[in-house]
C-alpha cells in the first residue's frame, strides 16, 4: 500500500478542476557572462550631408594653418573635396608645403586671393591620398638591433603633380606685389597682439 498525502490530494483536486500545476522555481545559473561582452547597439542612420563650407572660403583665398606639421604656413585654396576636406597647396616652390588635405576648423582665412582658374584639380580626391596598407611582420632580435629604418620615398606621380601646380601658381602669385615673400614668410604671434582684433 502506497500512502497518499495530504499535499498530493490537494494537487489532484486542483487538476480535476482544469487548472494548471505550479511551476517549480528556475533553479540559478551556473555560467554568468563577462563584464567586457560586446552587445550590438541599434544606432539610428546617419544621413550623409556635405559638410557646409564657410562663406569666407573660396578658390583661391589664402588661408594659415593652425595645426600639423605645416602650421603657420600659408596656402592657397583650390576647392573642397566629398569628405569635406579642403584641397591646398603653398605652393611647394613658395614656401615648402606640397598638396594636401586639410579640415577647414584648421584654418584661418584671410582677405588676399589669387586666380585659381587655370589650375586644373580633377584628378585630386580623397582617394589620391589614402596610403597603402601597412604589411606587418614579426621582427626578430637583429631586426630590432640594426637601427633605424630607411626613409621612404615620395612617388614620383606625386612629386610631378607639385610641380606642375609650382607651374600654374608660381607666375600668378609673381604677378602681385610682395605676394611672394608674404606666402613665405610663416605666420606668429608676439606678446601684446590681440587675434580678436585682427584682420586677416
Amino acid at each position: 500500500m502506497v500512502k497518499v498525502t495530504s499535499t498530493e490530494q490537494a494537487l489532484k483536486g486542483v487538476l480535476n478542476k482544469g487548472q494548471t500545476a505550479p511551476k517549480k522555481a528556475s533553479k540559478t545559473p551556473g555560467f554568468y557572462p563577462a563584464e567586457d561582452v560586446k552587445f550590438p547597439l541599434k544606432r539610428a542612420a546617419v544621413a550623409k550631408n556635405p559638410t557646409k563650407l564657410r562663406a569666407s572660403i573660396t578658390p583661391g583665398t589664402i588661408l594659415i594653418l593652425l595645426a600639423g606639421h605645416f602650421k603657420g604656413k600659408r596656402v592657397v585654396f583650390l576647392r573642397q573635396l566629398e569628405s569635406g576636406l579642403l584641397l591646398v597647396c603653398g605652393p611647394y616652390g613658395v614656401n615648402g608645403v606640397p598638396i594636401k588635405r586639410v579640415n577647414q576648423c584648421y584654418v584661418i582665412a584671410t582677405s588676399q586671393k589669387v586666380d585659381v582658374a587655370g589650375v586644373d584639380t580633377a584628378k585630386f580626391n580623397d582617394a589620391y591620398f589614402k596610403k597603402p596598407a601597412k604589411v606587418r611582420s614579426k621582427k626578430s632580435e637583429e631586426d630590432f638591433f640594426q637601427g633605424e629604418e630607411e626613409k621612404k620615398e615620395l612617388p614620383a606621380s606625386y612629386i610631378e603633380d607639385n610641380k606642375a601646380l609650382d607651374a600654374k601658381l608660381g607666375p600668378v602669385i609673381d604677378k602681385v606685389p610682395y605676394l611672394k615673400g608674404y606666402m613665405a614668410t610663416k605666420f606668429t604671434l608676439r606678446s601684446g597682439d590681440k587675434p580678436h582684433e585682427m584682420k586677416f
